[in-house]
């Protein structure tokens, strides 16, 4: 780039290249990924549509809020991506109510841990400080959260998390 587009000489500075990858990705081919889907419910089946249908990362995916989701404009926000940056992707059109089913139990599980107490996440940033009950509102709540309750260990206090990457890995093998 230095030589042949800006025209300057690197003098006795070595450059080195980078090492080119021997690991080829594993694709798999559509019916494969519809046998994958056929054969896959729950939760960690949603969470892999989701994923497939979005083109998302399984930690953008396991790490989305219920703000993420834009069901008027069918899209999702993935935030906080690989290099800190956020982007918009679509929300196919046959997980829109799939999800908000999904949702619907959600808000129920977050509802009864209100009811006893609990119904705190993690935010990010210093969010917290800013707005102190917005941990306990619905649009922060994890669109996948996890089973049960634990203790976080940055603050201490019990709350939920999102699905675990094991858990879904799991399911796939």
């Amino acid at each position: 780039m230095y030589r042949n587009v800006l025209n300057q000489d690197l003098g006795a500075l070595d450059a080195v290249r980078a090492k080119r990858s021997n690991y080829l990705p594993t694709v798999l081919t559509k019916g494969e990924v519809c046998s994958v889907l056929e054969n896959i419910s729950g939760v960690h089946g949603l969470v892999i549509r989701v994923l497939y249908g979005s083109g998302l990362r399984l930690s953008e995916g396991l790490s989305l809020r219920i703000k993420d989701i834009d069901f008027a404009q069918r899209q999702i926000v993935a935030r906080d991506t690989k290099g800190n940056e956020s982007r918009v992707t679509m929300l196919p059109d046959s997980l829109i109510e799939p999800l908000q089913e999904h949702l619907f139990k959600v808000k129920r599980l977050h509802e009864l841990d209100l009811d006893q107490g609990y119904g705190s996440v993690y935010l990010p940033f210093a969010l917290e400080r800013k707005h102190p009950h917005a941990d306990r509102a619905w649009i922060w709540q994890f669109v996948f959260p996890s089973t049960g309750r634990s203790r976080d260990p940055r603050s201490g206090i019990i709350r939920r998390h999102h699905l675990h990457e094991s858990g879904v890995q799991k399911t796939l093998k």
